[in-house]
């Protein structure tokens, strides 16, 4: 099982995004980014099979910046 590291986290997204990991703020909103829910539910799936089972949709949706999701997937890792 891979750690869900901020780094890791970061790495994710930025995969799905198509762009650098350190070209994220961790402040900005990921959906003005172009993630839409269909990587959202890309992501919870992945992070639920590495250690955050009880990831569910709202819980990235309701504060789409990757300061809030690194808080959010570490407490379920």
């Amino acid at each position: 099982m891979s750690a869900l590291t901020p780094e890791r986290i970061r790495a994710d997204v930025a995969e799905l995004l198509d762009v650098a990991p350190d070209g994220i703020d961790p402040d900005e909103d990921l959906l003005d980014r172009g993630l839409d829910s269909v990587r959202i539910m890309t992501l919870i799936e992945r992070w639920r099979a590495a250690g955050a089972p009880e990831l569910e949709f709202p819980d990235l949706a309701e504060e789409p910046v990757l300061r809030r999701w690194v808080e959010l997937v570490g407490e379920g890792a």
